[in-house]
């Protein structure tokens, strides 16, 4: 199966598009941009010029992905969802040698209407809450809510919030276990 393109989306010259990749109504794929496989473009989903998403992401509605902005396997990216690349946007003020990197972790998820200041990485299996907004990088399996954007706890691979408890936890889901230390959560 290649991948599946609605008629209104434009998908620019030098695009990658891995196979079964679905783009919906009203997308734009920029030049030079790389969409693994089975990935999901929702509708009005914007991807910018030259940026990489690995396999099996889905990106919800309303969506824009700007350059330097990088997105690992199997990430989730809830509805209108925003992400910057320069911390200090002026109208008339040209900053396009000033954007800042940001890469999206395998595994991560990012609610609607999150904000992803430029520069702040996301860890492998995080979670940002939908409205958060995130002003540093996240670590791996962290949960991230509010305005500013802080940790409230730990989540595991499937998801599901590990309970609040330091040392060896097991997910009430899936019985993952992990070590949980004041600042990182490792899988066992």
């Amino acid at each position: 199966m290649t991948a599946r393109i609605h008629s209104s989306a434009v998908v620019d010259a030098d695009v990658g598009l891995g196979e079964g990749t679905r783009i919906w109504h009203f997308v734009h794929v920029s030049r030079g941009a790389r969409i693994g496989a089975r990935c999901v473009l929702g509708q009005n989903v914007f991807i910018g010029e030259n940026v990489r998403v690995g396999d099996d992401v889905k990106i919800q509605n309303n969506v824009s992905v700007y350059a330097g902005v990088e997105i690992a396997d199997q990430v989730f990216l809830g509805p209108s969802c925003v992400f910057t690349n320069v911390i200090n946007p002026r109208a008339f003020v040209e900053r396009k040698s000033e954007f800042r990197s940001t890469r999206v972790g395998r595994g991560a998820t990012v609610g609607a209407n999150a904000t992803i200041l430029c520069g702040h990485d996301l860890g492998e299996y995080c979670l940002v809450g939908a409205g958060s907004v995130v002003t540093r990088g996240t670590r791996p399996h962290e949960l991230m809510v509010g305005n500013p954007g802080r940790r409230i706890g730990w989540v595991c691979v499937c998801g599901v919030r590990l309970r609040a408890s330091l040392g060896e936890v097991q997910c009430d889901a899936c019985q993952r276990r992990f070590r949980v230390q004041a600042e990182a959560c490792e899988p066992l």
